[in-house]
């Protein structure tokens, strides 16, 4: 594996099951201090809770000293140049763990780090939240080969995250967004390539019928239609996805024991109806909590790369 993890296909398709494994093992009671001794800095200029919490308890899990940044603290690119911060943070820190808007940014950091650097969220991916998603099928089904998620909306980070995530797994991944919101075609083209390393668009398949997409998946997902950054938009974005709302109707045509996911948090009334989160269908807390395992299988296997 890549001793950064900046998007998901720096985790080889093949790598995926082994480090969901470890995750599991680790939530079931496995010990491991593979980060003893070692400072993690946790540079953030998005706010979070699951992402933040999950990180520094995992993190201190693992052996290691958090230390945490808010985003009025580092202004990565303003109050001073990504290079800097990147060169600082190595010299004292072991490793760093990123939260900020443009891949590019995260990508700069990559390249000038000497210390292992994690994604915790861009505008272009969300790479753990994908490994906290897909262990999460895998408690509940015991298999990831050919099981079928269904994400209904936009086609964001989270999407493209989880895009790579099932197909490298050997599942489908199939998308309903309006028009304009699709998850980008050569996201689609590039996750179905990291699957096989040949192209084969039937592991990720985008559509606009949020019913069409639902029949026959083991999992219904969604995430808000409005993000981070994206707040001027609130107005169109809730005209646009009428008709995308993930409620027990449309889970009707999911296979009779799906379940819903979400990566939280969440807008009932918009993406979900107001009793979707606490539906008997809903998984969300599982996956909450599988960020923190999915994380400490991820650093632990850095490290010891």
């Amino acid at each position: 594996m890549n001793r950064h993890f900046l998007r998901f296909k720096d985790l080889p398709p093949a790598e995926i099951s082994p480090l969901l494994y470890r995750a599991i093992e680790l939530k079931s009671g496995a010990e491991s201090r593979a980060l003893e001794g070692m400072s993690v800095a946790l540079l953030f200029e998005k706010p979070s809770l699951r992402t933040k919490l999950s990180f520094w308890i995992g993190a201190e899990k693992l052996g290691a000293k958090p230390v945490y940044f808010s985003p009025e603290e580092v202004g990565l690119g303003k109050r001073e140049p990504v290079s800097d911060v990147a060169k600082v943070l190595a010299s004292m820190a072991d490793m760093a763990v990123v939260r900020t808007f443009a891949q590019s940014t995260l990508d700069e950091f990559g390249e000038i780090s000497e210390v292992p650097v994690i994604n915790a969220l861009t505008d272009e991916e969300h790479p753990c939240q994908a490994l906290a998603d897909v262990m999460t099928m895998l408690e509940i089904r015991g298999y990831l080969d050919e099981v079928r998620v269904a994400f209904i909306g936009d086609g964001n980070n989270v999407a493209t995250s989880l895009a790579y995530a099932v197909a490298g797994s050997g599942g489908t991944f199939v998308v309903a967004s309006p028009m304009d919101y699709e998850l980008p075609y050569g996201t689609r083209y590039d996750a179905a390539e990291y699957t096989s390393g040949s192209v084969t668009m039937a592991s990720v398949i985008q559509m606009r019928d949020p019913v069409e997409a639902t029949r026959h998946a083991d999992f219904v997902y969604t995430d808000v239609w409005t993000s981070m950054g994206q707040e001027a938009e609130t107005q169109q974005r809730l005209r646009d996805f009428q008709g995308y709302q993930v409620n027990p109707e449309l889970m009707e045509y999911a296979k009779p024991q799906a379940r819903f996911m979400h990566d939280m948090p969440a807008h009932p009334g918009e993406e979900v109806s107001e009793d979707m989160l606490s539906h008997p269908s809903s998984v969300v807390y599982q996956q909450a909590e599988n960020r923190m395992w999915a994380q400490m299988a991820l650093m632990e296997k850095i490290v010891e790369s």
